[in-house]
């Protein structure tokens, strides 16, 4: 106890080992979800689930374990909800990368993001993307999960008359599905802790009485890492095309990392003149985290918003992320249950995340629209055109033209010129 007290300096932060894991705990029912969902969406980028599954846990375990016995923070770490789809949807399905390339283009972001964290360049970058993008990003990615979600639970399916039309709302999947988010949702009100977890396995359990699905058991050894474990691609990534991809994993990182790391922190009153004092420590701790878990088999791992529950439990120090990374390790033993969570039984949890995404575009100012008009067109080109690319691309270039068109070029700062003129050239000269 000793040591955990002068390792951590629980004292100095109010807590104790008993309110550490307690809040630890918290957190990990709140962001478990991800051990289910991860697999299932990256999964339809032809990636081997069992392997996936394994991959999740141990980046999520390795990436917090680094956040709190590096940054001494009580956040978890785990693979980014959103970029995950972008890597299956956009990447792999949409712009036909082979998934090990896909990990290879994660790898590079990943060297990126700990580059400009060393040396300091990420609030350069941060202060100079207006809120209004920073606001748009996301958003939009929360419509784009929203829409995948739909179509995973079977409520929204493709018309050729009018591209997407409702589902047979009377076939399992989509009543599952509606019955599981009104669940979360539910639980989520009421403060229950676990609520996306609990609403996944609700519907799982139904779906062996009214889905078709068969058990398979609980408890098993770990499946095997080797069909992910160092199968990155970078040639391929290389040969294949880096703009729109890197640009992407990199910038949504960044605006992930930070604004969840500044977020926690206020919420646990860590912050000493409304600035982290480990900030870097925490930067580098994400940055590693996304460079191990591409390098393991999975999508860009990221600082995870669920870890201000358990900083409402007490959590303060990094204690509280040990106990979170013991918790995902523990969890490899579960991959027989994970295996048979039907993807209409995550899609709640997909649309509920999405939900709770949509609520910043409150913060965009509305009444000038040099700001809003391409916040507006960041966040509906990524659902329309099933691109998180695309919408990044256009909101950026729409962004700077209108400011150039309005007498307001001066509000551009030189990142985002070479952002949008980066994005101009991709769209113009490199296509697909």
């Amino acid at each position: 106890m000793n040591f955990l007290e002068n390792f951590f300096k629980l004292s100095a932060n109010g807590t104790t080992v008993r309110t550490e894991l307690l809040a630890g705990l918290t957190t990990f029912l709140t962001m478990a979800y991800i051990i289910f969902v991860n697999p299932s969406i990256l999964g339809d980028a032809g990636m081997p689930k069992d392997a996936v599954f394994v991959a999740t846990c141990v980046a999520a375990a390795v990436g917090t374990l680094i956040m709190g016995l590096y940054a001494n923070y009580p956040i978890g770490l785990a693979p980014s909800m959103g970029l995950n789809a972008y890597f299956a949807y956009g990447v792999v399905k949409g712009m036909g990368f082979t998934w090990e390339a896909a990990l290879g283009a994660v790898f590079i972001s990943g060297c990126l993001f700990l580059f400009v964290s060393l040396f300091k360049i990420r609030e350069l970058i941060i202060n100079s993307i207006p809120p209004s993008l920073r606001i748009a990003i996301p958003a939009g990615i929360g419509l784009f999960l929203a829409l995948i979600s739909l179509k995973n639970a079977g409520i929204v399916v493709a018309s050729p008359a009018t591209f997407v039309t409702m589902g047979d709302l009377h076939s399992p999947a989509p009543v599952l599905a509606i019955l599981g988010f009104l669940i979360i949702v539910a639980l989520d009100r009421l403060r229950v802790p676990g609520a996306l977890l609990i609403g996944i396995l609700s519907v799982t359990v139904l779906s062996f009485f009214f889905g078709g699905n068969h058990f398979n058991g609980i408890v098993s050894a770990p499946p095997s890492l080797a069909p992910t474990v160092m199968k990155l691609d970078l040639m391929g990534a290389i040969a294949h095309g880096l703009i729109n991809v890197v640009l992407v994993f990199f910038l949504v990182e960044l605006f992930d990392a930070t604004g969840t790391l500044i977020g926690v922190a206020q919420r646990a009153g860590l912050l000493k003149n409304g600035k982290m004092d480990r900030m870097n420590r925490a930067l580098l701790a994400d940055s590693g985290a996304i460079v191990v878990g591409s390098v393991l088999g999975t999508s860009s791992t990221t600082a995870y918003i669920e870890s201000a529950a358990g900083v409402q439990e007490g959590g303060r120090t990094g204690l509280t992320a040990v106990a979170i990374a013991v918790l995902f390790l523990l969890c490899l033993f579960i991959a027989p249950l994970a295996g048979v969570v039907p993807a209409y039984a995550t899609a709640p949890a997909l649309f509920f995340v999405a939900c709770l995404m949509l609520r910043e575009l409150a913060e965009i100012n509305w009444h000038e629209t040099t700001e809003c008009v391409p916040a507006v067109v960041t966040a509906l080109v990524m659902p329309f055109t099933y691109s998180i690319a695309n919408g990044l691309a256009l909101g950026f270039i729409s962004y700077a033209v209108l400011k150039l068109l309005t007498g307001q070029h001066r509000q551009v700062s030189t990142v985002i010129w070479g952002i949008a003129g980066v994005f101009l050239f991709k769209t113009i000269y490199l296509p697909g």
